[in-house]
């Protein structure tokens, strides 16, 4: 591996140097809540241009059961590889990463629960900056896309966050109550992106859940939406150190 998948996925300079000798070319995404997989294609076109291939769980978001078989039906035919979490995907990818292809898991702005925990306990043990939900169709459209911006991406061009607020897909509530029943991250390396002014998800909790973990950690400036603010900077990091 020429360079860090890290800083592919979210503009890190960590270098996951184990990987190579293992022969991992494949990367598995898992997006979040109120997006989906789309908003990836940055990372993964730098990704491929490097030679790895990659693929984006379109996961369902009707439940958290379904959301983790989605993933599994991804791993069982990627071969082996990094598995990539973002936000509520941090949950799916604990729970998914006990599969054998999984050499590694990273956790960008995301959910990093032990057993027995849900995202929303995590989030009400160390509350979010924002206290609404970009949730659509609550509201005006106008106040959808304020709300959208002002919460999950500030930092992203105005164009750009009004397409992810009208093409967001409706989460399960359910969903964010389940509880975990493996942390994969125990028996796997893993690798955590707080996000310094995420709104979504408190970067405090963030620190907690990576130290807990012992993941490599780094912190960047950047919103909720960091695999996209910083995608452009990832990719001329890996091409430097190529």
């Amino acid at each position: 591996m020429k360079a860090s998948v890290l800083a592919l996925v979210a503009g890190t300079a960590l270098t996951l140097t184990g990987l190579a000798s293992a022969g991992v070319k494949s990367i598995v995404i898992v997006h979040g809540a109120f997006a989906d997989g789309s908003g990836w294609k940055p990372v993964a076109d730098m990704l491929e241009r490097d030679g790895y291939s990659v693929r984006v769980v379109q996961e369902p978001l009707t439940s958290f059961e379904e959301d983790v078989a989605a993933t599994r039906r991804v791993l069982e035919t990627a071969g082996p590889c990094v598995l990539v979490g973002h936000s509520y995907g941090g949950m799916v990818i604990t729970e998914a990463g006990a599969h054998s292809a999984v050499k590694s898991l990273v956790y960008v702005a995301a959910f990093q629960p032990d057993v027995g925990e849900s995202a929303g306990a995590l989030s009400g043990q160390t509350p979010p900056p924002a206290t609404a939900s970009p949730r659509s169709g609550m509201g005006s459209c106008k106040s959808i896309l304020m709300r959208f911006r002002r919460i999950f991406a500030p930092d992203l061009p105005k164009r750009l966050t009004a397409f992810m607020a009208i093409s967001q897909v409706p989460i399960s509530g359910e969903a964010f109550g389940v509880k975990a029943t493996v942390a994969s991250w125990k028996d796997k390396p893993s690798y955590a992106v707080i996000a310094k002014q995420d709104r979504m998800i408190n970067p405090e909790l963030e620190r907690f859940m990576s130290k807990r973990a012992q993941s490599e950690t780094i912190e960047l400036a950047g919103s909720h939406a960091i695999f996209l603010s910083h995608a452009r900077e990832s990719g001329g990091t890996d091409r430097e150190s190529g």
